[in-house]
């Protein structure tokens, strides 16, 4: 025969072989799914079982098997899983000639570049290692055999299975600890912004433990909804394996519009509310079964006792009223035996607010019943429906249980059509905690506290949980969510005023604490257009505990006593308005004569005189002192170039700028005619970590800069050339804008920007080569965000044409860039 001149192509089989199939299938048009993984696993283990069939008739063991155990052994093979095999024998074979089988298995694999976890066991020695190791019985679970003797592995799954369910007393509480210490460790799946999709709460790793727990037959997982999320999970880990390259499991910011793409979804948004949805639908999974695994386990434990007390008869549980139609049994709120759930749509807030007023859960069994059976409510609902949603929301922590449990079963969706644009609803900004839906709960939650402080906590409670209800639509959702919270308001029985007052609220939920943390308080035009948009003293008490639940609901960083100080200032003026009085500004105790002090030893001397301190009686929740009480007050003659220096020296000793004010200062009669030429600075700074600087090297340096002879811009770019920030995703450009009609005195420039060393100091330089007068300065900032508010005049005191305006935010943006 004549050569064709072609040559073969490598079976699977082979090394090179299995290394190119595996290769074609990972590169191959079909997107991550089951089928895919499946593929991977069988051409994997035709790989591993010529090898197998290859290393026995070398070595002559009989009596042995090849078992993938762990994800390999549920056939869940990602692009760069790990292989997770055990030679398992039956120890009549030469331990050198195992030892010499494992190593003609093992080496092929570390050769092709593959994760291998490994071991060499009899079934005695495999039953001892899980007895001890925990980990080792949670794989054994999963084992299947690859090749080799396929008895010899048969008779150890059933006894591994019957170990497993006779050690389930003792091994479940263990595996319920190692959940809950893995969960605070790594936080909850749902919430991430980069979530590990194997070992925060509510992934992969939860998936195995509900695996577990229906294997020992103590209790079994609700079974709707677990197999979907499983594959977007896993399907979502393959996708990200082949993006990077990497055995990673966590979903990092950059890297998911890629993954996203892979998966032919429309944005790293799209992805992570599908990643969410699932986590939730394991999270809820793995409440309820874990509920139950204790449940029937105190139960066993009490039976025998029971007996020898009854005389052998079991006892009913007690059924302990808690509303109409609604009872307690074992630890869980159920429906009394009369209930009627297609006759009567209010039982499921009813059951929902009692089980939250008691602190129960609501049993899933109950909450499946009343989604399937319950009628729709009317629109407008009856009082009662809306008197047992206010009761649930006002329940405080109690309310999150519960919520979770109606919505698991779309029962939040029924009651609420609009959650469901909120629903899962990532928030791409790390102040926030919460997702978009938990965030509402959250806020209603931290609204409960506070309903003591106004006359109507029931628009209160419901203003809370819907003051973001706008966020699953285009645009502003403040004004987005007015439209849904009118709607939604007058759904559940409000009347027209209490409407429009929850209308008001969602409207302006941000007004308060933007307004103060940005705007000059002291321009009569700032309060007056709050008191405008907040109309009555009513709707201003209610906007305040508003503003603050929703602060405290976001997160650490949204919330101090420095931001509460200043909202509750903003709110006393605000009230003085609408009572018709002319507002005055409080002042700290001590501190006008401080300045006075300051400015006199400024006049005298010539110079820049500061004095540095913390601010007395501003502490955390927890009684420690906050960073951002501490005050520097600057007394120096005016001339150009003083904010951006000040600025950036505070910036060269690590003080990071919370608020900013500029003005002339007030001296005493008798003093001189030159007062509007001295500035007085008065400054809430925070060390970003160590302690503060001393005041007298703040001094040296501030003269330094003023007389030039500190380049302040050269010496902040060293320190980031030395040491350069870690760089996350791109953050977007800086843009600055002119506030409309934001005060008669001067023109308001607002900086939106990513907060980094120096920030105020690169705006002073602007605003200096724009040759304005910077008559104060607000600092705001949040995570890795800075809103910087600048009130500006012309040299002779006006405010700017709108042209000029316009062209010093344009010229103010681009030196940002």
């Amino acid at each position: 025969m004549t050569s064709t001149g072609t040559t073969p192509e490598p079976t699977a089989s082979e090394p090179g072989g299995y290394a190119a199939a595996r290769l074609r299938l990972l590169q191959g048009e079909t997107r991550s799914g089951p089928s895919r993984r499946a593929a991977l696993a069988t051409l994997t283990d035709h790989w591993l079982t010529a090898l197998f069939d290859t290393a026995t008739a070398q070595t002559g063991v009989r009596g042995a098997a090849l078992v993938a155990v762990g994800g390999h052994g549920r056939g869940e093979l990602s692009p760069r899983s790990d292989l997770d095999l055990l030679l398992l024998h039956d120890g009549r074979a030469d331990p050198a000639a195992v030892a010499a089988l494992a190593d003609r298995l093992w080496y092929p694999v570390w050769d092709l570049g593959l994760a291998l976890d490994h071991s060499v066991r009899t079934p005695a020695e495999v039953r001892r290692a899980a007895g001890e190791d925990l980990k080792v019985q949670l794989g054994l679970l999963d084992a299947r055999p690859v090749a080799g003797d396929r008895g010899l592995v048969a008779a150890l799954r059933t006894a591994a299975l019957a170990d497993w369910r006779n050690r389930a007393p003792a091994h479940l509480p263990a595996l319920a600890e190692l959940c809950r210490e893995r969960a605070e460790r790594q936080g909850e799946l749902r919430f991430l912004l980069e979530p590990d999709l194997k070992e925060a709460r509510g992934g992969l790793r939860d998936l195995t433990a509900l695996r577990a727990i229906a294997a020992s037959w103590v209790a079994d997982a609700p079974r709707e909804g677990l197999a979907e999320a499983r594959r977007v999970l896993l399907d979502t880990r393959d996708a990200l394996h082949l993006t990077t390259g990497r055995a990673t499991d966590r979903l990092a910011l950059q890297e998911q519009d890629q993954v996203a793409g892979a998966l032919g979804l429309l944005d790293a948004d799209a992805l992570l509310r599908q990643v969410y949805e699932a986590a939730r639908t394991v999270s809820y999974a793995t409440d309820v079964t874990w509920r139950e695994v204790f449940r029937v386990l105190r139960a066993r434990s009490a039976r025998p006792r029971l007996r020898a007390v009854l005389g052998g008869r079991a006892a009913a549980p007690a059924r302990v009223p808690l509303a109409d139609g609604v009872v307690e049994a074992d630890g869980e709120v159920v429906l009394a035996r009369t209930a009627r759930p297609e006759r009567d749509p209010v039982l499921v807030l009813r059951a929902a607010a009692a089980a939250a007023q008691s602190e129960l859960p609501l049993s899933r069994h109950v909450v499946r019943r009343l989604a399937t059976a319950s009628g729709p409510l009317p629109v407008p609902w009856p009082a009662e429906a809306r008197e047992e949603l206010v009761t649930l929301l006002g329940a405080g922590e109690a309310t999150v249980p519960v919520w979770e449990a109606l919505e698991a079963e779309g029962l939040i969706t029924r009651l609420l059509p609009d959650w469901e644009r909120v629903h899962c609803r990532p928030q791409r900004n790390p102040v926030h905690t919460w997702t978009v839906d938990r965030h509402l709960v959250e806020t209603a939650v931290r609204a409960s506290s506070l309903t003591r402080r106004v006359g109507r906590p029931d628009l209160l409670l419901v203003a809370a949980l819907l003051h973001d209800i706008g966020k699953g639509w285009p645009g502003d959702h403040s004004e987005a969510g007015e439209v849904i919270a009118r709607d939604t308001a007058a759904r559940i029985g409000f009347d027209r005023h209490d409407t429009d007052v929850v209308a008001t609220l969602v409207r302006h939920h941000l007004l308060l604490v933007e307004t103060a943390t940005r705007r000059d308080l002291d321009d009569p035009a700032t309060v007056h257009a709050v008191a405008a948009a907040v109309g009555t003293p009513t709707t201003l008490e209610l906007l305040h505990a508003l503003t603050e639940a929703d602060a405290l609901a976001t997160g650490p960083a949204a919330w101090s006593t420095w931001r509460a100080s200043l909202v509750a200032d903003l709110v006393e003026r605000v009230a003085a308005v609408l009572a018709g009085r002319a507002p005055q500004a409080p002042e700290p105790a001590g501190a006008g004569a401080e300045q006075e002090r300051l400015a006199v030893e400024a006049l005298r001397t010539g110079g820049p005189v500061l004095a540095l301190h913390a601010r007395a009686g501003t502490r955390d929740e927890n009684g420690e002192p906050e960073p951002v009480g501490v005050e520097l007050h600057i007394a120096l003659p005016d001339r150009p170039g003083v904010l951006p220096a000040a600025a950036g020296v505070l910036a060269l000793h690590r003080l990071t700028v919370r608020s900013a004010d500029l003005r002339a200062a007030e001296l005493p009669t008798g003093l001189g005619d030159d007062r509007a030429d001295l500035l007085l600075l008065s400054w809430r700074v925070a060390a970003e970590y160590g302690s503060l600087p001393r005041a007298d090297r703040l001094r040296a340096d501030l003269v330094r800069a003023l007389d030039g002879s500190l380049d302040i811009r050269a010496r902040l770019a060293e320190r980031e050339a030395a040491h350069p920030r870690r760089r996350g995703t791109k953050a977007p450009p800086p843009r600055v804008t002119v506030a409309a009609a934001g005060s008669k005195l001067a023109t308001v420039i607002e900086v939106r920007a990513q907060d980094a060393p120096g920030l105020l100091h690169r705006i002073g330089r602007a605003l200096e080569r724009g040759g304005v007068r910077v008559r104060s300065a607000h600092v705001s900032t949040l995570g890795a965000n800075a809103v910087d508010t600048v009130y500006v005049t012309r040299r002779d005191g006006t405010p700017l044409p709108d042209a000029e305006a316009a062209a010093l935010a344009r010229d103010i943006e681009d030196a940002l860039r």
